[in-house]
């Protein structure tokens, strides 16, 4: 699978990559085998960039992550994990799942941009992981911190990749508007939108996505089946981890009834949309089995016929302004 390098950095990342919150046990369980079956899947795709946090799972897509790559060569892969919220060993009983995660509570999330936060953070991290280095490291949602993150945590992350503790810094959020800011405002190599540039969710290409060319920073996006919707369109299919409005799902059944027409799949209709923008470098899906691993893979490196781009914009279901594909590939976007 086709590589290119993150801004001004020499970190490589696979046009594919493999999100790790469904392997931090995301909504329900996932077996320890199926886990590592599922990064097995990924590197027998082709991908070689695997993203990671201490939020998913509370540390377990850490963890399960670092299991299933040991053994492989290091120089061979490329690992990106978060800072931002920092774990502290809790006291409560009772799971996660109120924080979206089906593992035992044993440790609660603190909101910590400090630069000691982010040290200690990423240390942790790296135990979880049994690697003495990761590539990439983002700062994880600064939303409600933008005051710290900007003022100590990026200075943190910095001072990381000036003394070579790290190959590429950045930030990732589910929202355009700040990263952004972090674009024009910051020497970051790389950011991280979720779920902002899809086929149903377009907010990124106004701002973040020109800032992004102008300065040479890299954009890698996930969410691009918006958490679910575009994944399966139906009645009861989430949007943004909650359950989808009936506009948008209307909306992403007329994606969905296009595509078909075509002779092709919304998921690869959604894979291929958010990977021809050339500000964007990777494309990030999470999954939770072998199998979803495998056709996420199938579903990037398939041929969208030209003419449904057309239709799309004919039926007023995509904008002129979105760049497309301007071929079939074989091997997938570069």
């Amino acid at each position: 699978m086709r590589t290119r390098t993150l801004g001004r950095s020499s970190v490589p990342v696979t046009a594919l990559a493999l999100g790790t919150a469904p392997l931090g046990n995301l909504y329900t369980e996932v077996p320890e085998e199926q886990a590592h079956e599922s990064v097995n899947a990924a590197w027998d795709a082709g991908i070689r960039y695997f993203d990671t946090a201490p939020h998913y799972g509370i540390g377990l897509g850490e963890r399960r992550l670092g299991a299933a790559l040991r053994g492989r060569p290091r120089s061979a892969y490329t690992v990106s994990t978060k800072v931002g919220r920092r774990l502290e060993p809790g006291d409560e009983d009772g799971d996660d799942l109120a924080d979206g995660f089906a593992v035992p509570a044993t440790h609660r999330r603190v909101w910590d941009f400090s630069a000691d936060g982010v040290r200690r953070t990423l240390d942790a991290s790296l135990e979880r992981l049994g690697l003495d280095r990761v590539d990439v490291v983002y700062l994880h949602d600064p939303d409600d911190h933008a005051e710290e993150a900007f003022r100590e945590g990026y200075p943190a992350l910095e001072k990381l990749r000036a003394e070579g503790v790290v190959g590429a810094i950045g930030a990732g959020m589910n929202q355009a508007g700040m990263l952004t800011r972090f674009v024009r405002d910051t020497d970051v190599d790389v950011v991280l939108c979720a779920g902002r540039y899809t086929l149903l969710d377009q907010r990124a290409l106004t701002g973040l996505l020109p800032a992004a060319r102008e300065r040479g920073v890299s954009v890698v996006v996930g969410g691009a089946f918006n958490s679910g919707l575009l994944a399966d369109p139906k009645p009861g299919a989430t949007y943004d981890y909650a359950a989808a409005p009936p506009e948008l799902l209307d909306r992403a059944l007329a994606l969905k009834a296009v595509a078909d027409r075509h002779g092709t799949t919304v998921r690869a209709a959604a894979l291929a949309f958010c990977a021809a923008h050339p500000a964007v470098v990777s494309v990030l899906v999470g999954a939770r089995s072998p199998h979803e691993v495998r056709d996420c893979a199938a579903q990037f490196t398939a041929p969208v016929p030209a003419g449904l781009w057309q239709e799309l914009r004919d039926e007023g279901l995509l904008t002129a302004a979105a760049p497309v594909p301007t071929a079939e590939p074989s091997e997938g976007p570069s």
